[in-house]
């Protein structure tokens, strides 16, 4: 005999409804790579809200560690369900970095989802379709775009440099001014060597992001690595990330390369004086999402299109993505824009424009030519 419970479930589900009935005693498993800042967005911010709108559904977030690592254990874990042969899947929802999403696609571990939801329409960023040379269109939502930018002291700089040639130029006038903390100590400045190459090394980046791989490209590379190492000789190094930060707000140097959502960070806790200002040099400088995907055998797909769907609605990029981390949305500025009120966009576009990140907001390379940079500034530029 049925029990009334299995009818009414019987009957939600034949009427292509999900009732709260339905949805009773079900689990959504969601892992996320990145720091911890980002398994507390998942678990505070986004849970409570799907929770509330899906009655029955627990959101159970497993964080897998910062880094590229982080994603790579998203990866070993699907590929062992994959390879074990089980039916459905124990992850409905993941989030990792722009090189795992192409490599995720590549090894047939995702399922295509993006035009099923409303807010697949509000993405049309090259980085939602092009995962480091992967094409991963379909298969992932950005999460937000994380950039890196040149930070200057206005007290200090009356007209920064627009791009790569006029700060070469200007750092010859004001030695040791710039710093940066090189390849070893941080992103931001592995961002700015590899936005030195795409202004000097003679190929365009999007080749270098996009394209085939190919090792002689990197004979060409001799002289923008000469001409980074002749331009250390006028800057100053800083010791990492916050470090470049911290030697910004004590006027120690004035300026170098900075992650955006830090900057606004650390403005928003005092630690940085209002007269520190952003701009993205010519012809750019990299940035990276973070995706949303769906495990292709999935327990619960249509729960886990939801979750995505609510994640990345214009509501929640603005109050969680924008107004929370400072980071730059994942779907479309225009979108986002009348979610925020007009200190929070101003704050966050008035000196970056929606317009100037479409325009200088660039792709880090694929892995072999990034492989390919890092060493070149190693063996050229460090020695």
């Amino acid at each position: 005999m049925f029990s009334m419970k299995k009818l009414a479930v019987m009957a939600s589900l034949s009427c292509g409804l999900l009732t709260p009935l339905a949805w009773a005693d079900t689990v959504l498993n969601v892992a996320t790579a990145g720091d911890q800042n980002m398994v507390d967005y998942v678990k505070t911010f986004l849970a409570p809200k799907f929770e509330a709108a899906h009655p029955g559904v627990k959101v159970n977030v497993i964080g897998t560690g910062p880094g590229d690592a982080g994603s790579n254990k998203i990866m070993e874990k699907l590929s062992a369900q994959q390879a074990s042969g089980v039916k459905q899947w124990d992850m409905d929802v993941a989030v990792v970095h722009q090189k795992a999403g192409g490599e995720l696609v590549d090894k047939g571990l995702l399922a295509r989802y993006r035009d099923s939801i409303p807010e697949g329409k509000m993405v049309s960023a090259q980085n939602a379709k092009n995962a480091l040379g992967v094409n991963v269109d379909g298969y992932v939502m950005p999460m937000f775009l994380s950039q890196t930018a040149i930070a200057w002291n206005s007290d200090l700089v009356k007209k920064p440099p627009q791009s790569y040639g006029e700060l070469v130029q200007w750092a010859e006038k004001h030695p040791k001014a710039f710093g940066y903390n090189g390849i070893k100590n941080g992103m931001s400045g592995v961002s700015f060597v590899v936005g030195w190459i795409y202004a000097w090394g003679g190929t365009d980046a999007s080749r270098l992001s996009a394209g085939k791989y190919d090792k002689s490209i990197e004979q060409s590379w001799g002289p923008a690595f000469q001409k980074l190492k002749a331009f250390n000789q006028n800057v100053t190094f800083t010791p990492g990330n916050a470090g470049t930060l911290d030697m910004l707000s004590r006027g120690e140097i004035a300026m170098g390369p900075v992650w955006v959502d830090m900057f606004y960070s650390w403005k928003d806790q005092g630690k940085l004086p209002p007269s520190i200002k952003l701009s993205l040099l010519a012809p750019g400088m990299p940035g990276q999402p973070m995706y949303y995907v769906l495990p292709a055998k999935a327990a619960h797909p249509e729960l886990a299109r939801d979750f995505i769907s609510l994640a990345t609605s214009p509501a929640v990029q603005a109050q969680g993505i924008v107004k929370q981390f400072n980071w730059y949305p994942g779907i479309d500025a225009k979108y986002v824009k009348p979610e925020l009120d007009s200190a929070t966009w101003e704050k966050l576009f008035a000196e970056i424009t929606p317009q100037a990140l479409a325009e200088y907001g660039k792709s880090f390379p694929i892995a072999p030519y990034f492989d390919d940079i890092k060493e070149g500034y190693e063996s050229q530029v460090s020695n």
